[in-house]
């Protein structure tokens, strides 16, 4: 990564609040060729919303930048490019291939000031960022809800718009994202790409690797300001936070109801719909949660992933250990 003048990774937040979020979900390195947007041509996008000339035909998508357009046609061609030089990772965008090299590098340049987390990312840092400014800059037009993540706002939309295009062939399940999907379909397949390099346990999601890495490294980067839990995984620390503050930002569209955590508000509002779109396919036990699915897939399999660290014992929950 290009580094110029005094420009120092660990003080890049000095100006946090004058950053803006892009619309892009993530930052393009100069490197790529491609010309970067001044403060003038960001808000001619913004306002200019017509101005997106290119558009691909099967979903609609819209975009001002070409390069765009061809990052975002990899997510239904299933396209790779971007390959590690190192192990037999690919990537459809180069940024991604970017923090998957730094795992092997172990270069870490972006520390927060506040906490002293650091990444391989400056996007990532920014997001970081705002589990301690408690900034939001991503507001849904269709209601007053705004939320620090551009991804977590896509899936709130979503509840104004019901759309739900892709679908599970095997028992139904529909959702508003192809990765979504795929990771659904992990629950039939068995499928677990996510491998630890440092023993042999492996995770259908990569949320459930990194935070099984941290029992080796007993690395726990975020760390809350009010009362000083410390976690491994940053969405652990953003629900910690909703203690302190009380904020229920998941609400029921049907009743006075509004949760904490998406995970409850996923549970009671099954109670309205009756939906249990998570099957088993060894004896057809259905479940509202996919955590509750593959937790019951646990008695057929004899999977026991909780291990005790001073004897042999194993269990198949977490309480149980």
């Amino acid at each position: 990564m290009a580094k110029g003048g005094n420009w120092s990774p660990t003080a890049v937040y000095q100006d946090f609040r004058d950053l803006s979020p892009t619309g892009v979900s993530c930052d393009r390195d100069a490197s790529e060729g491609e010309e970067q947007p001044t403060a003038n041509t960001t808000s001619q996008l913004q306002t200019q919303t017509s101005d997106k000339p290119y558009m691909f035909g099967e979903c609609a998508y819209r975009t001002a930048k070409k390069s765009h357009l061809a990052e975002h046609m990899r997510t239904h061609t299933g396209e790779k490019p971007y390959k590690c030089d190192q192990c037999d990772y690919s990537a459809s965008k180069k940024c991604n291939l970017d923090y998957h090299s730094a795992k092997h590098t172990g270069d870490k340049l972006y520390m927060c000031g506040e906490c002293g987390y650091r990444t391989a990312r400056k996007p990532d840092l920014m997001k970081h960022m705002r589990s301690h400014t408690g900034e939001k800059p991503y507001k849904c037009d269709q209601c007053d809800y705004s939320t620090a993540r551009k991804s977590t706002l896509c899936q709130h939309k979503a509840s104004h718009t019901g759309d739900k295009p892709y679908m599970c062939g095997e028992c139904g399940y529909r959702t508003v994202y192809k990765s979504y999907l795929s990771q659904h379909m992990r629950t039939h397949t068995g499928e677990k790409p996510y491998k630890c390099d440092q023993c042999d346990y492996s995770a259908a999601h990569k949320s459930n690797l990194d935070k099984h890495l941290s029992k080796h490294t007993g690395d726990k980067p975020y760390m809350c300001g009010e009362c000083g839990y410390m976690t491994a995984r940053r969405s652990d620390l953003s629900r910690h936070m909703r203690t302190h503050t009380g904020e229920r930002n998941y609400k029921c569209d049907q009743c006075d109801y509004s949760a904490a955590h998406k995970v409850s508000l996923v549970n009671h509002q099954a109670k309205h719909t009756g939906d249990k779109p998570y099957m088993c396919g060894e004896c057809g036990y259905r479940a509202t949660l996919k955590y509750t699915l593959t937790r019951h897939m646990r008695t057929h399999t004899g999977e026991k992933p909780y291990k005790c660290n001073q004897c042999d014992y194993s269990a198949a929950k977490k309480y149980q250990l």
